[in-house]
């Protein structure tokens, strides 16, 4: 026992449950339910599924030891070599890595793709689990940076959905991880209730704290603590590049613009942006902006966020998981008296809560794979059919926030095209949010603002702002065409021709490119 673990296991009665990784195997078996704790690839387990998959490598177990996988979000790089080992019979509700997408895609692995939101509650109901005789998760492993005097869990970079994978695990294994600084006093966290007894958030500021600081658990369901010394493995933020940079440039304007005409308040409202390289320069373009004051209610707080509590731009963020780089984490704990003062980590069903996004009036911002003429998006299912990743939590904001914009690249590179993949396209291949729920799509060419139009209304402003000038006179030429088709057939809401919307995709496929010689070419 290290000096350090001694220190921040402060409940004797688990020091008698000390155990190594290894030591844990022969708990495990082939079909088991299996929680771990983390958020978009930090505060998950470590040593126990490094072990788990070490023993079957060594062991030629592959396709022999596998699991049924839950994780608030993605996991970090154990959750790629689970994959590759063939681990994963089944996941939810979110997943980021190229290994587990092909896992997916081969039909080894069963995906149930769930907001971010939903899926914490969804399992407490029982509803992954429905087959089981007790209706319960297994096991849970989850990591801890202190244990509390009385047994409860204080979690490190993130929350997620710890609160109710150790409400409905059978057993729990904690990872204590000693090479990360403590982060108690950090987290709010709420625990479950069932409705219809179950009571409205509280929550009406970005600041405002209800819950307790660590996760409550039964202590005799505890059968192992496991020290961990491997950190959190995040790679460096995406850099902006221009093609980013316009775009938050786009977005930057547009606030302006809002705040001028008093839809916005100075310090706009609370922001809430996904993971990239856009994201990124959004954020970073805002912290070199003349707005102060922010404030931030989002699911993931990244290295770009850091200059803006060191500038005093930020009041307060809010989050479920701060996912930095290990030179940003270094300057998290450098500086810890600065932001543990302005950064609170909740739940995930906190952080993703409708009803909270709304009140707050959050401005959401997300990175679509496609949007179609008429603003519906494709966050997750690269043509239809080949997942990408999960859905996140990106529907949980556009759908509630008082501002829901998606952000793209008009265009992505490709080996075979120099302008690239158009990234808007007549109809979608798959639908994450339709076009009820978007109102600013935003490109490195401009900017479409869609609150109060018409889905005819907001095919020219799509196609003339956001599109790429190579593909605006297709995508003109389809529309035009779908006008004709379709008030023959008096169906003018949306017009499309079924028979055409998919050419560009289906030419990518084939060709290539999403440039066509004609619309009237057969395939």
């Amino acid at each position: 026992m290290s000096a350090i673990l001694k220190q921040r296991v402060r409940y004797a009665p688990y020091l008698k449950k000390l155990r190594t990784a290894e030591e844990c195997i022969p708990l495990f078996q082939h079909g088991q339910y299996l929680g771990w704790s983390g958020f978009t690839g930090v505060g998950a387990p470590k040593v126990v599924p490094q072990a788990l998959v070490d023993h079957v490598e060594k062991n030629n177990l592959q396709g022999k030891l596998a699991f049924n996988l839950f994780v608030g979000a993605s996991a970090g790089p154990e959750e790629s070599q689970w994959a590759q080992n063939d681990m994963i019979l089944r996941r939810a509700p979110h997943q980021v890595g190229k290994p587990i997408a092909a896992a997916i895609n081969s039909n080894k692995t069963q995906f149930f793709d769930k907001h971010l939101s939903m899926f914490p509650q969804d399992l407490t109901y029982g509803y992954y689990t429905m087959d089981k005789s007790n209706d319960l998760l297994d096991y849970t492993i989850i990591e801890a940076t202190a244990i509390t005097e009385d047994g409860a869990i204080v979690p490190g970079p993130a929350v997620g959905a710890s609160p109710e994978m150790l409400s409905c695990s059978d057993k729990i294994i904690i990872e204590v991880n000693t090479a990360t600084p403590s982060f108690e006093g950090l987290h709010d966290i709420d625990m479950p209730e069932h409705p219809p007894f179950r009571k409205p958030y509280p929550y009406t500021s970005v600041d405002h704290k209800n819950g307790l600081h660590a996760i409550p658990v039964d202590p005799s369901r505890v059968v192992a603590v496991v020290e961990s010394t491997t950190p959190d493995r995040v790679p460096d933020p995406a850099p902006s590049d221009e093609t980013s940079k316009r775009i938050a440039s786009h977005l930057i304007e547009f606030f302006e613009h809002e705040v001028n005409a008093g839809r916005m308040p100075d310090n706009l409202h609370p922001l809430q942006s996904g993971i990239g390289n856009v994201a990124n320069a959004i954020i970073g373009g805002l912290a070199d902006s003349s707005f102060k004051n922010l404030t931030v209610w989002t699911e993931v707080l990244q290295d770009s966020f850091l200059p803006f509590f060191e500038t005093g731009a930020m009041e307060y963020a809010t989050a479920t998981s701060i996912r930095l780089s290990k030179d940003g984490f270094k300057k998290f704990f450098d500086n810890w008296d600065l932001f543990s003062k302005k950064l609170c980590l909740r739940s995930q069903v906190v952080s993703n809560s409708p009803e909270i996004i709304r009140r707050l009036g959050v401005i959401a911002m997300n990175t679509p794979v496609e949007v179609d003429i008429y603003a519906h998006a494709n966050s997750t299912n690269v043509n239809g059919s080949r997942m990408l990743n999960g859905l996140g939590g990106s529907a949980d904001f556009l759908r509630n926030a008082k501002l829901s914009i998606m952000h793209t690249p008009a265009a992505r590179p490709t080996k075979t095209d120099p302008t690239g993949i158009s990234c808007v396209v007549p109809f979608a291949s798959h639908i994450d949010q339709t076009e009820h729920d978007l109102d600013v799509i935003v490109t490195d060419f401009g900017l479409a603002d869609l609150r109060g139009c018409s889905p005819k209304e907001r095919v020219s402003k799509i196609i003339n702002k956001c599109a790429h000038p190579d593909y605006r006179a297709q995508l003109q030429d389809y529309y035009d065409r779908a006008l004709f088709y379709c008030e023959k057939k008096k169906t003018m809401h949306e017009p499309h021709i079924l028979k055409d919307a998919f050419k560009m995709h289906i030419n990518l496929q084939e060709n290539g490119t999403m440039k066509l010689d004609s619309w009237d070419v057969k395939f």
